[in-house]
């Protein structure tokens, strides 16, 4: 008799999410036998959630909002991502059957962008600014990835400012060590080359309050959401005349990596995201 592997995805909102079907493709490419679910965790439940997904055979699952930091705070063992982050999307068992986290995000946000730019991802962002919004567990995954691009300088708005300092000193030693200036912003600076959206706002279709300029032609724009629809922000950005995207390619970026941590084998990524576009009918500018 068979044995189906147990992986989820645990959030709320989650319904929405496009991880099951990612992991579903993964599978029939690797030739695994494995079910990947959403689960909807109450907002005061994420530790109580684990023990009956362990208890059904869970061998990991992937976190997204608003739970990235407790999953990292309740981790017995961080990969030096998610200490750097202090947020994990991916969680998994060691053979002790002690919980371990690790974070995917920032890796599959360069290897999307690598994809978009048609670059190598080493010195993937040298000689650009980057402007990122928010100062969450989105955020936090990827600011360290965005570091190691070799940007020539990185500032991190949020509407709690100090949210956003905390974020930049918490990086800031890293942002040293690859010559990157990293600085935190009280209003969202003008000027740059990329701007990434790493708020939930486009979770609740609501458009971002950017001062003019903050958007403009010739710069790109990518939002760590996603959905049928263009999302708000990129709405915003091609409304701008910028170069926009949405998290869709990211998703499936992280995704690869967190089925490598917990299955040893990384997926090809190009057809399964050609076929999730294909499915959705969006498009990629």
């Amino acid at each position: 008799m068979t044995h189906t592997d147990l992986y989820a995805v645990l959030g709320n909102p989650v319904a929405h999410s496009k991880s099951p079907r990612i992991h579903a493709l993964f599978a029939a490419q690797c030739g695994h036998d494995l079910r990947y679910e959403a689960r909807l965790v109450a907002l005061d439940g994420f530790a109580d959630a684990l023990i009956p997904f362990r208890a059904e055979g869970g061998q990991g699952c992937n976190v997204t909002v608003p739970f990235k930091f407790e999953a990292a705070r309740l981790a017995e063992r961080r990969s030096p991502r998610a200490e750097q982050a202090e947020a994990a999307n991916t969680l998994g068992w060691d053979d002790a059957g002690r919980l371990w986290a690790d974070n995917t995000d920032g890796i599959g946000l360069v290897r999307d962008l690598a994809r978009i730019l048609m670059r190598p991802e080493k010195g993937l962002l040298a000689t650009q600014r980057v402007l990122l919004l928010g100062a969450g567990g989105a955020a936090s995954g990827v600011l360290g990835a965005l570091i190691e691009t070799g940007a020539q300088a990185i500032t991190v708005w949020n509407r709690s400012p100090d949210k956003a300092s905390r974020l930049v000193a918490r990086h800031a030693s890293l942002a040293r060590t690859y010559g990157v200036a990293l600085e935190a912003a009280t209003v969202p600076p003008v000027g740059f080359d990329v701007v990434i959206n790493a708020t939930a706002s486009s979770l609740g279709g609501t458009p971002l309050p950017l001062p003019s300029g903050v958007l403009r032609s010739g710069a790109l724009a990518y939002d760590l959401m996603y959905q049928r629809v263009p999302t708000a922000f990129v709405a915003q950005a091609r409304e701008a005349l910028a170069q926009a995207h949405d998290g869709l390619g990211m998703l499936v970026e992280q995704a690869a990596e967190s089925y490598w941590l917990w299955r040893g084998v990384r997926p090809d990524t190009r057809p399964v995201l050609a076929a999730l576009q294909a499915e959705l009918g969006v498009r990629d500018d």
